[in-house]
């Protein structure tokens, strides 16, 4: 039926062995699977669930949408309210809805070398965008290969032709010498420069404030400087890693949540550069189901509910705080290496004995033992908690954790680090 039995890889479970759950329902901060197994989610849908499963706001919204069709294929009132919305929490001056993460990205980058006429893209290792052919370069989540010389890439998918790669410079996440280095070597070709603000598919990466502020540097070679918010945006704060970092992208590219997990995405910025998207300017760009009225109708439900409660990032920052710090002290008890990378609701517990938040890229979460994460990850399942199923990806937490799932995670932590040999396997 479908390849390796699911519509997305990391869902097959290929990373951590075994069998993947088949979900049948979810509520608050648990799933429920087919056999009718319950577990604490750590996932939400990767990162739009912030309020929950089954919230009754967004379920609401999404009902009394859905009174009214499913599609229209024609402009809504609701896309209307929802980019009123997105543009007073961010800053964004324009802002254009797709239906998905990868679309949004793929079309930022579009009008980067649309605006610019220059045809290269630089983007950093381990950093994942989607899955756009012109972004499948050195990307994360287990589709990192080596490159060379300076800006060298490769594919990191058969049907990536060479040449369309070639057009894709990467440098190292949180080198601000090497980004200097490429900058002053190539700026003169590149549109775009694209990054992940906080990283999500390498495990969680925290940006250092040099490299920030080498990325704002690229602005002064002519290249749109794009932050990737498709995971971020409105998860760790109202304007997203933008606004919790200082940041001023050209343009900012967000999903998941505007969506209150129904499919979505979208991209915005400065008028200059939005006003070269068709119909306004040259850039081609366009989707049937772009601004979708249900989709519109849960973003607009999800974000007013997080307008309303400000002080939900600061539950969520210390519960993902307590979690961590819970993590680390059973893995210490166990004997067992461990490091945690945290920001706000965004975890990685890394299976590798470094300080914590000392795994700064790529290349220091791949030292990190994926078979003693794996063997954890079992046994966490078996005592009913749903981690993210791969060593390089963010967990996420949500209003719907409390301190009842929080001792029950760590519980279950006690015994899965118990169960692993001192030291890694």
């Amino acid at each position: 039926m479908t390849p390796g039995g699911v519509n997305s890889p990391v869902r097959a479970f290929r990373s951590v062995g075994g069998t993947p759950r088949f979900i049948a329902s979810a509520r608050g901060a648990y799933l429920t699977d087919a056999d009718g197994q319950t577990y604490i989610d750590y996932i939400g849908s990767w990162g739009p669930m912030i309020l929950g499963h089954d919230h009754p706001a967004v379920r609401e919204a999404i009902a009394g949408a859905l009174g009214s069709g499913t599609s229209f294929g024609a402009p809504n009132a609701r896309e209307v309210e929802l980019a009123e919305l997105v543009t007073r929490l961010t800053g964004a001056e324009r802002v254009r809805f797709v239906s998905s993460g990868t679309e949004a990205t793929m079309s930022a980058l579009r009008l980067a070398r649309g605006f610019t006429g220059r045809k290269y893209i630089l983007k950093f290792r381990g950093n994942y965008h989607g899955h756009a052919d012109g972004l499948l370069v050195e990307a994360g989540s287990g589709l990192m290969t080596n490159a060379g010389e300076l800006g060298a890439a490769a594919p990191s998918s058969a049907g990536v032709p060479e040449e369309y790669a070639a057009l894709t410079l990467v440098s190292e996440y949180n080198d601000p010498a090497a980004l200097d280095a490429l900058m002053a070597e190539r700026g003169h070709e590149i549109a775009a420069v694209i990054f992940e603000p906080v990283v999500g598919n390498a495990g969680v990466l925290i940006p250092t404030p040099e490299f920030l502020t080498a990325l704002h540097r690229v602005k002064a070679a002519g290249a749109v400087l794009i932050a990737d918010e498709v995971m971020t945006g409105f998860r760790l704060s109202l304007n997203g890693a933008t606004g919790l970092l200082g940041l001023s992208p050209d343009l900012t590219c967000w999903g998941k949540i505007i969506g209150g997990g129904l499919p979505v995405g979208a991209y915005g910025g400065r008028a200059e550069i939005m006003d070269y998207v068709s119909p306004q300017g040259p850039v081609y760009q366009a989707g049937t189901l772009s601004g979708n009225p249900l989709a519109m109708a849960a973003g607009l439900a999800t974000l007013g509910a997080l307008e309303a409660d400000p002080d939900l990032y600061l539950r969520l920052d210390a519960y993902t705080a307590a979690l961590g710090e819970g993590l680390v002290n059973e893995a210490q008890a166990a004997g067992v290496p461990l490091s945690v990378n945290r920001v706000g609701s965004m975890l990685t517990a890394f299976f590798q004995d470094a300080p914590h938040g000392s795994v700064c890229n790529y290349a220091d979460a791949a030292r990190s033992d994926t078979r003693a994460f794996a063997a954890w990850f079992q046994t966490m399942l078996a005592r009913g908690v749903y981690w993210a199923p791969s060593q390089f990806e963010s967990i996420f937490t949500g209003a719907a954790h409390t301190d009842t799932e929080l001792n029950a995670t760590l519980d279950a932590a006690r015994a899965a680090f118990g169960a692993l040999p001192g030291g890694t396997l």
